[in-house]
């Protein structure tokens, strides 16, 4: 039988993690958050997740890099000062690279379904960004209930191609999210949270 309150203890405990130990993660953990991940709902149930598990000091070097060369390009063509945009690329590159362990989450539309026109293709487009993101949210659940940390970060949205080079991954795979994770070096901070009447209306 389910232990709902555990569950939503659970859930309502989980945070988002920035610092972490240095104690390797057992790869073990990662592949048995990961097959939790995949029992995500999924349009049409065709799983369009995919997932990169980045653990060797070289990859976490070249995807930081690469996502930086991307973060510095924008924040200067945004007209932003030097030593702001080197602080921002230098925060970035110290995020990714400490963590014992990185996940890139990416969605392929493979074997989605084709529509002639714009609309529906980009509905089917949703549905599968959707997909992803609960198997994520799945994954970060799992982790939690290990004894990890892991933050979401959207970082490779504004870099999806510099990611996807970086890492020699398919040219499918659409990079969606990098999680950091690892054993918790800091305290969850307080999480508000608006009110459910803020947020929901019935009809």
């Amino acid at each position: 039988m389910t232990d709902s309150q555990g569950l939503i203890d659970l859930v309502r405990t989980r945070r988002s993690i920035r610092r972490y130990t240095s104690q390797p993660v057992d790869r073990a953990l990662i592949e048995a958050a990961l097959e939790v991940a995949t029992h995500a709902p999924s349009a049409h149930n065709r799983q369009p997740w995919h997932f990169a598990v980045v653990t060797s000091p070289e990859a976490k070097e070249q995807l930081a890099s690469a996502m930086g060369e991307r973060l510095r390009a924008d924040r200067v063509a945004d007209g932003d000062s030097p030593a702001v945009v080197e602080a921002d690329a230098a925060r970035s590159h110290a995020r990714i690279t400490s963590a014992p362990a990185l996940i890139l989450a990416c969605l392929s539309m493979s074997d989605m379904d084709r529509y002639a026109d714009t609309r529906r293709g980009n509905a089917e487009r949703n549905m599968a960004i959707q997909s992803v993101a609960a198997a994520i949210q799945n994954f970060l659940l799992a982790v939690h209930a290990q004894g990890l940390a892991a933050c979401w970060m959207c970082a490779p949205l504004f870099a999806p191609d510099a990611a996807r080079l970086a890492l020699d991954l398919p040219a499918d795979w659409e990079p969606q999210a990098l999680i950091t994770l690892g054993y918790p070096a800091e305290l969850p901070r307080p999480k508000a949270v608006q009110p459910l009447t803020s947020r929901v209306v019935y009809r």
